[in-house]
């Protein structure tokens, strides 16, 4: 890997490579844990996202579309279209 330098902007920031951003696969929202480790230098660790990524990602989603009913609730409603 080639040595790569960013310049940290006045408001502080500094961009991440993007050969490193695909080498290390972080994306939007990827936490970064900064570790100094002596007077000019600093380790940076990935910390992840916190959120599961793929299929697994979309469990619960639709919780959030609908209030929450007991299973009483929902047996009487699916059992009213029924006939004896």
């Amino acid at each position: 890997m080639v040595t790569l330098i960013t310049k940290i902007t006045e408001r502080g920031q500094a961009s991440i490579p993007a050969e490193v951003r695909r080498l290390l696969g972080l994306r939007p929202g990827t936490k970064l844990l900064w570790e100094p480790v002596s007077e000019n230098e600093v380790r940076v660790k990935v910390q992840g996202t916190g959120s599961v990524v793929g299929p697994m990602g979309v469990l619960g989603y639709a919780k959030t579309f609908r209030e929450s009913r007991s299973t009483g609730e929902w047996m009487r409603e699916l059992r009213e279209g029924e006939t004896i």
